[in-house]
């Protein structure tokens, strides 16, 4: 039945920014939570609704403090790759497919671990629809929802070898936008600004910036600018993905960048952030949660480890504001964001029993 049900949501493609589809999505996963006697609530967004499902205590637990379960339903891939490059297919024990192992999968083990624990305290669970951009419309409600639980899970994929995730890099995307001014090439370059020079010129400065910290990672993920060779291009812009693995390094190094001047006179340059993950840093909460899980995990036959990751997530959030969290609590596999995605099927229902450990005992 889970693998099924994987099949049925990997099957409904949902691309960040696709607000048809990921409201549709939503719908099916309302009606999903509804079904379990969850009170669900949508929040709307421009690129597509989140979800926030409250399932009520149960038994001599109902009026503990929840747990908090975090999870999207974007993916990275488009409508029809799973028509193309990605098509569903099962062999040797391993499942393929756009989503299956980020994050879909997660979803799919929530839900069926929800459906076999009779005794446990409150659960809230926030699917997001932007996560894979770092969820620029979500950060308000993530914020909101963790007040007061007792701690917070992750639905992302596990380490390779199925630990779970104890702290994450901080991310933040940074926008620089560079307006120069036109001209002629030829007839005229000295009216001109060159916008692409320009942004050159400060993607050097930010290389700089970067070579002065440890530990930092810079990937300028996409340039875009000009349009004719005969013409002095009067627009450009950069996105930059950073990577911080301590909060001191990341307000350094956002400080620098977002002080950076224009290097040619009259070229006009605005830095914007994108969206922002704080570094979320071990802690001696996340340890005692992670203790609480390995006992857990032993109590259905698993050895469940924990160790630090540098990707991020929205449990960045919660583990920065202090919640005990953890993360990583999908099906173990590989391949997130590449065509080769994938899952080992046996760790669905493996996952299944953790996740219905964690929450009737913890």
């Amino acid at each position: 039945m889970i693998i099924e049900r994987l099949q049925e949501y990997v099957g409904a493609e949902t691309p960040t920014g696709d607000a048809v589809a990921l409201n549709a999505f939503a719908d099916r996963l309302a009606e999903r939570y509804a079904g379990l006697g969850a009170t669900v609530r949508r929040v709307p967004a421009p690129t597509g609704d989140h979800l926030v499902a409250d399932f009520p205590g149960r038994g001599s637990r109902a009026d503990e403090a929840p747990l908090l379960f975090l999870g999207h339903h974007d993916t990275v891939w488009p409508i029809g790759q799973l028509a193309g490059a990605m098509p569903w297919r099962e062999a040797d024990g391993v499942i393929h497919g756009p989503g299956v192992f980020d994050m879909k999968g997660g979803l799919v083990i929530l839900e069926t671990a929800l459906e076999q624990v009779h005794d446990r305290r409150p659960v809230r669970v926030v699917v997001v629809a932007d996560e894979e951009i770092g969820s620029p419309s979500a950060r308000e409600l993530v914020t909101a929802e963790s007040a007061g639980v007792y701690a917070a899970f992750g639905l992302e994929p596990p380490h390779p070898n199925g630990d779970l995730k104890t702290s994450r890099w901080g991310s933040t995307r940074v926008r620089l936008e560079i307006t120069g001014r036109e001209a002629h090439a030829a007839l005229d370059p000295e009216s001109g600004i060159s916008a692409i020079d320009e942004l050159v010129d400060q993607l050097i400065a930010v290389r700089h910036i970067v070579a002065q910290h440890d530990e930092v990672l810079c990937n300028v993920g996409t340039i875009t600018g000009g349009g004719r060779t005969n013409v002095v291009p009067g627009s450009a812009a950069a996105d930059i993905g950073f990577r911080f693995v301590d909060p001191s390094t990341e307000q350094a190094v956002l400080k620098a960048v977002a002080e950076l001047q224009p290097v040619r006179a009259e070229a006009q340059l605005n830095v914007r952030v994108m969206s922002n993950r704080p570094a979320w840093q071990p802690s001696p909460a996340t340890d005692e949660l992670l203790a609480k899980v390995i006992e857990a995990g032993r109590s259905v036959g698993q050895e469940i480890g924990g160790a630090a990751a540098s990707g991020a997530a929205d449990t960045n959030l919660t583990g920065w504001l202090g919640v005990p969290t953890l993360d990583g609590l999908g099906p173990v596999g590989k391949g997130a964001h590449a065509v080769h995605e994938q899952v080992i099927a046996a760790s669905l229902g493996e996952r299944v029993a953790l996740v219905a450990a964690i929450i009737s005992t913890i």
